[in-house]
């Protein structure tokens, strides 16, 4: 039997240089060395080894739905709320209420929203 731990996410992006200050300015995560390559692709670190990698497609079209998602964990939802409001970021829940938080049957929180080029993130409390 295999055994897997997560590694990365990698994204397509319009614009990198735009991309990496979304993920900074509303996630803040940091941005880390690309020891893969000397390419253009742009790494940030999710924590515990895991990354962001963003890979510049300026001419390829993204498309993209709801369920197609990475979700992240905070301990303070609320706060992070909080934050996308100030940022002035639209955010909904699963069934796209503008301005509203969902919480599960299992009773984790999470809200939605979309970074520049489409991609939706789920922001929950599931700790």
């Amino acid at each position: 039997m295999h055994t897997f731990v997560f590694n990365h996410i990698a994204i397509s992006v319009k614009d990198v240089d735009i991309s990496i200050a979304f993920y900074q300015k509303v996630l803040q995560l940091k941005e880390i060395k690309n020891t893969a390559s000397n390419s253009k692709t742009r790494w940030l670190s999710l924590g515990e080894g895991k990354q962001l990698h963003i890979i510049p497609r300026p001419d390829a079209e993204i498309k993209t739905n709801k369920a197609v998602h990475f979700a992240l964990t905070t301990v303070n939802i609320d706060s992070f709320v909080t934050h996308l409001k100030e940022l002035k970021i639209e955010y909904s829940d699963w069934l796209g209420t503008p301005n509203k938080d969902y919480v599960r049957n299992d009773g984790i929180k999470q809200v939605y929203f979309q970074d520049p080029n489409g991609y939706w993130i789920e922001v929950n409390d599931a700790i």
